[in-house]
This record gives C-alpha cells, structure tokens and sequence, in this order.
C-alpha cells in the first residue's frame, strides 16, 4: 500500500497539548546485555497513548546514564523468562 511518502520517510504525528502531561517516567534499556533501569525520568506523556517525549537535555543526560556515568543508586534482580511458543 502506497502511503504517499517516501520510502523511510518518518511519519509525524500531532499531538494535542490537553493530551500532555508532565510527568515522571521510568526509562528501561538493554546496553551491552545489562538491563539498566533509570527512575524518576521528566518526560511529556500523551494521556490517550501512552507514548512519552523526553527534552534534549533528559536525552543527553540518559546516554550519559548508559554509557556507565555514575554509581546507581541501587540494584535489582529480577527474573528472566524465555517467550516459546
């Protein structure tokens, strides 16, 4: 089906600002085969979808995080399972 875009070309979407909310978010990420939890997270959350937007700075501030920047403030274990069908 032809979207009338170009191939790769990123779909933009509108969203409404009585959608949004500022809220603190917990951002969890697969690097180098660690799972690293990052809490208490400043995002923009769209009250319908769920899909949370991060300033410029949070971005930075978060690869800097999974790059190994800083002591965390604690660690977890959790369980791993296998998705088989």
């Amino acid at each position: 089906m032809d979207s009338g875009r170009p191939e790769g070309a990123l779909l933009r979407v509108r969203m409404r600002a009585d959608t949004m909310e500022d809220k603190l978010v917990t951002y969890t990420v697969e690097a180098d085969g660690r799972i690293i939890v990052i809490e208490h997270v400043p995002a923009r959350v769209c009250i319908e979808t769920g899909d949370q937007f991060f300033s410029p700075d949070t971005v930075e501030r978060i690869h800097a995080i999974v790059r190994g920047g800083g002591k965390p403030a604690r660690t977890v274990q959790t369980p791993v399972f296998e998705f088989a069908a």
